[in-house]
């Protein structure tokens, strides 16, 4: 089943900005373009090119970063979109890559046969697999991640940093009215358990897999997309953002305003997963593993969300998880 990209219903290449970052990258305005818009960038979609624009600056280096990591999985079998040029401009820093054949794993889940959806996910492990072979220096973290790590504003979530949960903890405590005695039995849970990744050697990790990160075609994966959250941790934590995409995924929508997966229809992807790429799964310690990452999620939530909402939330959610339970007690993996 060929999953085919909606058509380039958009005029030629007019927008100025558009303009600007093809004439900053030498390429030619030509051909036409669609116009997306995404959580932290604009992005059009030309009939060789896919041309991203950051105009959120507190991600610094991001496209950088990507450039990087993208240029280092030259030569695997990874599959991914050529990196064609980056910079920064008057409208702000821009990423152009090759354009992949088909469409999002989001846009093409729905209407995927059973046997489909069974080779997509095959598909993706042996992607996966593949990624978590490339060799990169230990300490790989992006710059605006770093940044946040030290200390400065956080401008996104981003997979588990396992060495830097206790600095969750902390940063919580800062909150006005947080919850000290909740934070006590966290720190000393999140200390009980860091002996689990002491032995860790770690990996590329894509850290955003779900749907909207991962291009498909005629039953396959054409590319794992945007790196501007690759970073070397533990494989666990690749597989903690998948499982939360399973069980939550109507929270990762593609855009703002637009609707998530139903999970229903993902229930059947951890045990597919786990056929295709089973060194993923293969820890006795796993569950105790992926608890912490969660908890480190829920804790980086709690401490930098603006919203008093979510933050709530994953407050209770991190009473729940202190209490042996979370997202991954309804999922069969």
């Amino acid at each position: 089943m060929s999953s085919q990209p909606a058509p380039l219903v958009d005029e030629p290449a007019t927008d100025p900005a558009l303009l600007r970052t093809l004439e900053a990258a030498g390429l030619p305005a030509t051909g036409r373009f669609r116009s997306k818009s995404g959580w932290v960038s604009r992005a059009w979609v030309g009939d060789d090119y896919v041309v991203r624009l950051n105009t959120r600056e507190v991600f610094r280096d991001a496209h950088r970063h990507e450039a990087r990591v993208v240029d280092v999985l030259a030569g695997s079998e990874v599959p991914h979109a050529r990196h064609i040029a980056h910079g920064d401009g008057p409208d702000g820093s821009w990423y152009v890559s090759e354009r992949l054949p088909g469409g999002t794993l989001h846009d093409t889940w729905p209407t995927a046969d059973s046997s489909t959806r069974q080779a997509l996910i095959e598909s993706l492990g042996a992607a996966l697999r593949a990624l978590h072979q490339v060799r990169v220096p230990d300490d790989l973290l992006p710059p605006w991640l770093a940044d946040a790590l030290s200390g400065k504003p956080w401008p996104a979530f981003h997979p588990p940093v396992v060495g830097a949960a206790l600095q969750q903890v902390e940063a919580a405590r800062l909150l006005p009215g947080h919850d000290q005695r909740l934070l006590t039995e966290v720190a000393e849970w999140v200390q009980e358990r860091q002996a689990l990744f002491a032995a860790d050697e770690p990996v590329l990790v894509h850290g955003d897999v779900h749907g909207s990160n991962v291009m498909v075609d005629q039953g396959r994966v054409t590319g794992l997309i945007d790196f501007a959250e690759a970073l070397a941790q533990p494989a666990d934590v690749e597989l903690d953002t998948i499982l939360r995409w399973c069980a939550r995924s109507r929270e990762y929508p593609p855009t703002p305003g637009a609707r998530g997966l139903d999970e229903t229809t993902l229930t059947e992807v951890p045990g597919l997963l786990r056929d295709a790429y089973p060194g993923l799964f293969e820890r006795a310690d796993l569950r105790e593993r992926l608890n912490f990452h969660d908890m480190y999620v829920e804790l980086a939530i709690y401490a930098h969300h603006p919203q008093h909402d979510v933050r709530e939330t994953a407050h209770r959610r991190i009473g729940r998880l202190l209490s042996g339970h979370n997202h991954l007690d309804g999922l069969a993996w």
